[in-house]
């Protein structure tokens, strides 16, 4: 029995590490950045990775227990990665935490704002959430989020059609501009 726990979880790190690549993959894509507007920055891929997870973590709202805890997994990868990243940065052990904070409540923050949005299928209230937050020092003189903004609802809606079987291995693909991941 407890041989059989270990073989899970060692199988459901592979799914999640499969899923964690294929998600930041897509949030990596060129178009992204090079028409919908995203800022190739720190911060414009943070921003854009956010986008990406909670896209996942909407459809996988709704799976049975096995879609949840790899969304879970998911997100423990994605804020371990985060850390990592502000290490990298360079930025002392004593200010981590404080970073990691004000990120977690800036991912958090948009998960709701974007949410609300993607519930009423309101296109351009996601566009001018995702304008707020893509560029909040220059939000006025931003380039739209419009396009961006209907990507993320036509990909919810292909999300939407991904069968369990998809997501419990791990091989959740997103249609992204200019290809598909």
């Amino acid at each position: 029995m407890v041989f059989g726990f270990f073989r899970q979880k060692k199988h459901n790190r592979l799914i999640v590490e499969r899923q964690y690549a294929s998600l930041t993959s897509i949030a990596r894509t060129p178009f992204f950045y090079t028409d919908l507007g995203v800022p190739d920055t720190v911060m414009g891929r943070f921003e854009m990775l956010s986008v990406v997870l909670i896209l996942f973590f909407r459809r996988t709202a709704r799976s049975p227990r096995s879609g949840q805890e790899i969304a879970q997994e998911i997100v423990d990868a994605f804020f371990q990665d985060v850390d990592h990243s502000i290490r990298e940065l360079g930025i002392g052990d004593q200010g981590v935490p404080k970073r990691m904070k004000k990120l977690a409540g800036m991912f958090y923050g948009r998960l709701e704002a974007y949410a609300a949005c993607l519930d009423k299928g309101a296109r351009e209230e996601l566009a001018t959430a995702l304008r707020r937050n893509i560029y909040p020092e220059t939000v006025e003189t931003a380039p739209s989020m419009q396009g961006l903004a209907n990507w993320m609802i036509e990909a919810e809606e292909a999300l939407a059609g991904l069968g369990e079987d998809v997501i419990e291995t791990g091989s959740a693909r997103f249609v992204v501009p200019g290809g598909t991941h």
